[in-house]
């Protein structure tokens, strides 16, 4: 099975030894998308702000790939303080429809560049 690598310029470039996202036959695995604001390369401010960035680069990256968040069958998130949990479901709300992708919500330590949140996604496209 051949790999596809996926990117837009709409989300950040990678800051790292990584793509965007890989398709591999009609499933796209995105890798991890922190609060970058595309065009500046710097974290947004204020956890509700960053989860949006958050949402609207994988939105970025899904499109790219042809897809869409209808498209998600599994999304991990990796919050550094779980208190955020409920927010992270509010901001959620506005960007999914039922019936929802499969998820993870995980506290970590830290994240790259101090980031608050950061959201990894896998989609299947048919």
């Amino acid at each position: 099975m051949s790999k596809t690598v996926i990117t837009s310029d709409k989300a950040p470039a990678a800051i790292g030894t990584y793509s965007q996202a890989i398709k591999a036959g009609n499933t796209v695995y995105m890798s991890g998308q922190i609060p970058l604001d595309p065009v500046s390369m710097e974290l947004v401010e204020g956890f509700e702000a960053q989860t949006v960035q958050v949402f609207e680069n994988l939105k970025a990256v899904a499109e790219a790939a042809g897809g869409s968040f209808k498209d998600i069958v599994k999304l991990n998130i990796f919050l550094t303080d779980l208190s955020h949990f409920a927010k992270v479901n509010e901001i959620m709300g506005r960007y999914f429809e039922q019936p929802y992708p499969a998820r993870a919500a995980i506290g970590v330590a830290a994240l790259p560049r101090g980031a608050q949140v950061e959201m990894d996604a896998i989609l299947v496209i048919e």
